[in-house]
């Protein structure tokens, strides 16, 4: 343990510790913009300055280590003035759009020019004036916004291992963008949207759809029904400035009716429709003589990964359509005939925690109901400010069920929102099937948790189930890896294209730390164990559904409404995207 002293207060820490979080461990808080702990610590944006004495000059805490009886002063005059004066210099060189900012109100920079009393920029002379990259049917990039922080290079690049975002030139001209200040559609980006996730100002932000449903909501031409996916339920709470993990599912329903919806339905149908498809897929698989491992296809920026980096290893992928994608087909043809609507006056809309579902809806492949299946994707952040602009407070909403048949669900589908729980949910089906014996414990806690990869073994009648979980693209090229090189001994692998899944999906409500993942995942858990059906096949719904129209599991009507394909793509997809 290492001794010093932080603003007259005796810390002790173990050897290593930054000075950043030495003061944090006792509750002293030092501001930073450019820091992300484990990902970015750079010292790169000076906000972090502490004194030390003896030292000649401030030094930035973010990448100080301590050092045994080292003394530090963290807001002395001196330091208040010189934060200020880096905060201006940042400031000289942003454009002041705070009020018609997408981040006004939740904007790091605005946060600490508001702490720090800056009323006047004292330096005036030429600002960058870099255009507005749109080209991403996802994310939109604002340069003029950018601080240099390097923290969506270092997501893209550390935790997602993609690399499509650079540091270009040097001094004034210096600019975060793709290689060559490309457009972000021309390049390998997965649409991940982790990078928004992080971005401190407006420079990263979510494509705006919310115009095109209110357009929707108001045109009496049009029935328009909704899908929220699991993790948004954990999630929309945080954008009224609810504690993280407070549970609002009742109250979102309610929520999206008062919008004007007509149906709200719930994607969690289709992940125990998903369950039933690939659960099938993996045991047809496993006793034909099939590509193994199999992969799930949930994920959209975890597909596009694949087919840019790995697309030799396409045929080990599920052809299980993700449930966004399921779900639309379903309304636009078997919702459509039930009900006895026009599936041309149908406006299908996803509430995803996902910003790469923006682009899944847009694929080519997308359209198996003779329509686009689903015509707009808003993230979680989207739908907190409908509801604000609404003038929606959610916390006095009575609590609303889902509409049936499409909102009706179970405690497995619920769980896709967290790494591990379509392996979980998987197992929870495929150990029934197979055995033809009611499961003494459904919770496989070995799936769950935010470790990079998981891996166990599950005896499923008289079959060992070699499974493994990953969670953020990084791990899941450590996976692939394995599987190019002969060493992949696994029959199914869970991939989540974001760190910790969809609960950290790129819509979703900003902060999101580790600290903020953990809290969803176990809020996720307590909604699987309040539903009265926990495992999919269990779904009276979805068994209606086979019954009806879909006769069986990868039946002819389940391909061709269900399942897809995917494609080979270059790293740098001009043409493609």
């Amino acid at each position: 343990m290492i001794n010093l002293t932080i603003d007259n207060r005796k810390v002790a820490v173990e050897e290593g510790t930054t000075i950043l979080e030495a003061a944090k461990s006792v509750g002293i808080n030092i501001p930073t913009l450019c820091y992300l702990k484990d990902i970015n610590v750079i010292g790169a944006c000076r906000i972090c300055l502490v004194d030390v004495k003896g030292a000649r000059t401030f030094i930035p805490s973010c990448v100080a280590p301590v050092a045994e009886g080292m003394v530090v002063n963290t807001h002395t005059p001196e330091l208040i003035k010189a934060r200020k004066l880096v905060l201006e210099l940042i400031l000289s060189d942003h454009p002041m759009e705070c009020l018609t900012c997408r981040r006004n109100g939740n904007c790091e920079l605005q946060k600490l020019a508001e702490e720090y009393g800056l009323s006047e920029i004292r330096f005036e002379g030429a600002k960058t004036d870099y255009p507005i990259d749109d080209s991403s049917p996802a994310i939109i990039r604002d340069p003029r916004k950018c601080i240099l922080c390097r923290r969506c290079i270092s997501v893209c690049t550390n935790i997602q291992s993609v690399q499509a975002l650079t540091a270009e030139n040097r001094g004034f001209d210096s600019l975060v963008a793709p290689a060559f200040n490309e457009r972000l559609a021309n390049m390998e980006c997965v649409q991940c949207g982790q990078c928004s996730l992080v971005c401190p100002t407006g420079a990263i932000v979510e494509r705006d759809d919310t115009d095109k449903v209110w357009a929707a909501l108001a045109d009496p031409t049009k029935h328009v029904v909704v899908q929220t996916a699991p993790a948004t339920r954990v999630q929309i709470g945080e954008t009224i400035g609810a504690a993280p993990g407070t549970i609002a599912t009742g109250q979102m329903v309610a929520g999206l009716r008062s919008l004007g919806f007509d149906k709200v339905f719930d994607t969690d149908f289709t992940a125990d429709l998903t369950i039933l498809e690939e659960g099938n897929e993996l045991l047809q698989r496993v006793t034909n003589g099939g590509v193994l491992p199999m992969i799930t296809s949930c994920s959209p920026g975890w597909i596009k990964f694949i087919e840019h980096f790995y697309p030799d290893l396409l045929p080990h992928l599920s052809t299980c359509k993700s449930p966004q994608q399921m779900f639309g087909p379903l309304v636009k043809t078997y919702y459509a005939q039930k009900e006895g609507i026009d599936p041309k006056d149908i406006v299908c809309v996803s509430i995803m925690p996902c910003t790469a579902k923006k682009y899944e809806c847009q694929r080519p492949e997308m359209n198996s109901s003779g329509y686009q299946d689903v015509d707009v994707v808003l993230t979680t952040r989207e739908l907190g400010r409908m509801f604000k602009q609404a003038g929606l407070d959610m916390t006095n909403l009575p609590e609303e069920e889902y509409d049936a048949p499409l909102g009706i669900s179970t405690g497995a589908g619920e769980i896709f929102g967290a790494s591990g729980g379509v392996m979980e949910a998987a197992l929870r089906t495929v150990y029934e099937v197979v055995t033809g014996k009611e499961l003494e414990d459904i919770n496989f806690t070995a799936c769950r948790g935010i470790d990079g990869v998981k891996e166990a073994t599950v005896q499923v009648g008289d079959l060992p189930v070699s499974v493994a979980i990953t969670n953020g693209l990084g791990n899941a090229r450590k996976v692939l890896d394995k599987i190019r090189a002969g060493e992949a001994n696994y029959h199914f692998i869970e991939v989540m294209c974001c760190p910790g899944g969809c609960i950290g999906g790129g819509g979703s409500p900003i902060p999101t730390n580790t600290e903020i993942r953990l809290k969803r995942i176990d809020a996720t858990y307590t909604e699987d164990e309040r539903m009265v059906l926990r495992k999919s096949h269990e779904n009276p719904a979805v068994q209606e559904l086979y019954a009806e129209f879909l006769e069986k599991p990868l039946g002819h009507k389940s391909h061709e409404l269900l399942h897809t394909h995917y494609t080979p793509r270059s790293n740098y997809p001009k043409e493609e995207c």
